[in-house]
């Protein structure tokens, strides 16, 4: 008997979960024999019912809401010696991973087009003893993405992470980083240095185009800014999309690496776009660690 597992965040999408929840139920039961649905309450309930779906050996495992809550239920399933087939229905603000899997933005659309047949392989990256699925980014024009409260993200979706980032170009701060990447020790100074998995940032496809959901790799880009000047001229190089270091932008595909900063700086690094642990950091990539439903090409 084939089962899967629904996870339902009421928070998200402004609350929208509730409304969807059973329209992902009976789409789900023309796939599975059994399908159960299990609502959180607080932070780290996705955590708690994937894993426990993974250890009752549960066919597949999903999730609906925001990137926190898909962030939750994959990192209860990549300790597991038997990880569950992994879906989810986007629900919240940005939803990266959602992107560049091609499921549609739209709720209704996305559980209407849910193919049981449509799989693929997911890269999932490992930072501390935490995990990320798509985003790990560190400094001050991070930190400012990262303040984005609630209401702002319901208001103004994705262009509240952009004017949020934009306020901070003008702000002077850089730090001094030491980054061992595969093995090389480099000093760098920046304002932001981010590790990514795939090719979507805050909602702007293509940013990484070289990233695939199932390479094997995590891409480190960092500003090589030393004024607000350097940072404005990083702009078009981001915008055309970043595939090697330029004279704005350092660029990197790696494997495993480790993140320290010189300074005494009070850092709190952005995890898939909430809070997540103190510097230093350290960083690997576990290679098609899931197997996960997705949209069509």
């Amino acid at each position: 008997m084939k089962k899967a597992v629904l996870i339902v965040n009421p928070s998200s999408g402004n609350e929208e979960a509730k409304k969807y929840s059973g329209q992902a139920r009976k789409k789900l039961e023309q796939f599975f024999d059994e399908v159960e649905v299990r609502e959180t309450e607080k932070g780290g309930d996705a955590t708690k019912f994937a894993r426990e779906a993974a250890e009752a050996k549960a066919d597949s495992v999903f999730a609906m809401g925001g990137d926190g809550t898909v962030n939750e239920a994959i990192s209860g399933l990549a300790e597991q010696d038997y990880r569950p087939k992994f879906g989810f229905f986007p629900l919240g603000t940005v939803n990266d991973l959602g992107r560049s899997l091609n499921i549609p933005m739209d709720p209704k659309e996305a559980i209407a087009s849910f193919d049981s047949e449509r799989k693929t392989s997911l890269d999932i990256g490992k930072i501390n003893e935490d995990y990320f699925m798509n985003i790990v980014s560190v400094g001050s024009i991070p930190e400012a993405i990262s303040d984005v409260d609630v209401e702002e993200k319901t208001k103004f979706g994705k262009l509240a992470y952009f004017v949020n980032g934009v306020k901070e170009v003008f702000n002077d701060e850089n730090y001094h980083f030491t980054l061992e990447i595969d093995g090389e020790k480099t000093e760098i100074e920046s304002s932001a240095v981010v590790i990514v998995l795939t090719r979507t940032i805050g909602g702007f496809t293509h940013i990484v185009p070289e990233a695939k959901n199932n390479d094997g790799n995590l891409y480190l880009l960092y500003l090589k800014d030393q004024s607000i000047t350097d940072r404005l001229k990083s702009v078009p190089d981001i915008i055309k999309g970043v595939d090697q270091s330029t004279e704005n932008i350092g660029y990197t595909p790696f494997k495993e690496g480790r993140l320290t900063v010189k300074e005494d700086a009070d850092l709190h690094p952005s995890v898939d776009g909430d809070e997540g642990p103190e510097l230093p950091l350290s960083f690997k990539v576990l290679p098609q660690h899931l197997e996960v439903y997705c949209g069509a090409e």
